[in-house]
């Protein structure tokens, strides 16, 4: 009998002149559904997730790379803990009671994804977790120091990966700080449901429950505005085809959506992505107030993936549930500015399914996949 959790060697970070080289483990989550994850403790990477589809046959549904050499050569996040901030900072820098914090211009003029050595860079430490139900759990723990990547206090976070016995991957955060800092974490996954080799994701049909969004600026930085996306390009209130919505984006990336008002600690359903020759269907909920589409579009083919397949454009997309990633702004950036005292803690479920011969699932179907996953969970 496989086991539901198990864990080996994944690799090693060579040491320098300054440092010890480093252990990487990957543990690997077996749930009783079928559904299947890989992560690794750099970056807290899903280096894999296998889901069924139809007839039984199992594909790995999200992009990766090989080995850690490969990762660690460079890659555009690829299933990474994103952090201290997800997103991009106007200019590099925020102000906090007062004070301007300068930060890495990683993306210049800006600051993107928590910098030139963010959470997806950095050992996090692994502890398997024992729960009621006995579908398989591990914590990831990372302690961030005051200062790391020009950010303020000191910080214990952790993020626990779960896979139910129903197909889903759950994400739960949670984080402490003895200063004022903004936190914006999210897990940048980029999903492909026909498989991570099988090439662009235009045919998949996606769906976001949101009317407002953020627009971008030229360099992609949030302008601070919200804007009704009816009548718009990006307006997914139906189902659409990605292929024939991706010109419509503003340079083809998508955008940031504010979703609809709910329960700090309630999981509320955010988006629905089905892929019509696999059958599969994967239903976002999440405690966060914002979802950031991201097509793959700067995914260039000079990255080969785990099946030796390059990824060119649209090979996988991101649907990140997050904060207000912009720091720098001091009106919306208030739901991810984290005070000493307080604990952060945030949910994001990615429920795995099975269409009925790839036919449109009606609402009240989508509802109920909601509440299946704990729509009304409490944190």
């Amino acid at each position: 009998m496989v086991s539901p959790i198990s864990s080996r060697t994944y690799g090693v970070i060579p040491g320098g002149a300054t440092n010890e080289a480093r252990r990487v483990e990957a543990w690997t989550l077996t749930g009783n559904g079928g559904l299947v994850l890989e992560t690794i403790t750099y970056g807290g990477i899903v280096t894999r997730l296998l889901a069924p589809g139809f007839d039984g046959k199992i594909d790995d549904v999200v992009l990766g790379l090989s080995d850690l050499d490969s990762y660690l050569a460079g890659n555009p996040y690829f299933g990474a803990i994103i952090g201290r901030v997800a997103g991009r900072i106007t200019d590099a820098a925020f102000t906090i009671d007062g004070k301007t914090y300068q930060l890495a211009r990683n993306e210049a003029p800006n600051h993107v994804h928590g910098g030139v050595c963010g959470f997806d860079k950095r050992v996090w430490g692994a502890t398997p977790l024992e729960r009621a139900d006995g579908a398989p759990s591990l914590r990831l723990a990372y302690r961030s120091p005051d200062g790391e990547e020009g950010y303020p206090g000191n910080i214990e976070v952790s993020v626990t990966y779960t896979v139910t016995n129903d197909n889903v991957f759950l994400i739960e955060t949670e984080a402490t700080a003895d200063r004022t800092t903004p936190l914006c974490l999210t897990n940048h996954s980029l999903f492909n449901l026909a498989g991570e080799a099988s090439g662009s994701i235009a045919d998949h049909r996606l769906e976001i429950f949101a009317s407002k969004y953020v627009p971008a600026g030229e360099d992609l930085t949030l302008t601070g505005r919200l804007e009704l996306v009816a009548g718009q390009g990006n307006d997914f209130h139906m189902a659409r085809r990605l292929g024939d919505v991706i010109p419509e984006l503003f340079r083809n990336h998508g955008d940031l959506y504010m979703l609809p008002k709910h329960p700090a600690h309630e999981l509320a359903l955010a988006a629905r992505l089905e892929e019509l020759t696999s059958g599969r269907v994967m239903t976002v909920s999440t405690t966060e107030n914002y979802l950031q589409l991201y097509t793959g579009s700067r995914l260039s083919g000079t990255c080969s993936g785990k099946s030796g397949v390059a990824y060119g454009p649209y090979a996988g997309l991101c649907l990140e549930c997050q904060g207000y990633a912009d720091a720098a702004n001091a009106a919306l950036r208030k739901d991810i500015l984290l005070r000493p005292g307080e604990r952060q803690r945030h949910a994001t479920a990615y429920a795995f399914s099975i269409s009925s011969a790839g036919t449109t699932i009606s609402r009240s179907r989508q509802n109920a996949d909601c509440a299946s996953i704990g729509g009304t969970r409490q944190l």
